[in-house]
């Protein structure tokens, strides 16, 4: 899997809340982008069909996370940060070494976060040990997709 770069984006915009109130709410959203630049270009297309009147980008940082373990079920809707000790020997010394990692899981509560975090951590060969699973606020997360090659045939209708 290539190494993404995600960047935590956060979307200023009136929500029309359940009781037809307008709202200002601050949300943050995650997209995989090379730069910050393109990161906001990327949020503003992919947020601009879903938001009716303005909105503002108001914050954009890169954030770490190593891995992230989206769900297939309806019920996970909730995307949780945990962060990965790793364990490693010191051939030399065999002192043990520990390395952190975060990755992002998509659940629907803690204890189905730890299940799914660790069905997406199977075949890892390395020790690891789950530091710490907390609740995050992020509403959705944008991977980068090619877009689609378009195909060369369509174009050459004769004229």
């Amino acid at each position: 899997m290539g190494m993404h770069t995600w960047f935590e984006c956060r979307i200023r915009y009136e929500k029309v809340m359940e009781n037809g109130m307008q709202k200002k709410v601050t949300e943050p959203y995650l997209v995989d982008a090379l730069s910050f630049t393109e990161a906001e270009a990327r949020i503003i297309e992919e947020m601009t069909p879903f938001i009716s009147g303005e909105f503002t980008v108001s914050d954009i940082k890169r954030v770490n996370y190593s891995e992230l373990f989206p769900s297939d079920d309806e019920a996970d809707d909730i995307w949780f940060k945990c962060k990965l000790s790793f364990i490693t020997l010191d051939e030399k010394s065999g002192a043990e070494k520990r390395t952190s990692t975060y990755v992002l899981v998509q659940a629907s509560d803690l204890g189905r976060a730890k299940k799914n975090l660790d069905a997406g951590m199977k075949g890892t060969m390395a020790e690891y040990q789950v530091s710490s699973v907390t609740e995050t606020a992020i509403m959705d997360v944008y991977p980068y997709t090619a877009p689609e090659e378009k195909s060369e045939f369509k174009d050459e209708k004769a004229n």
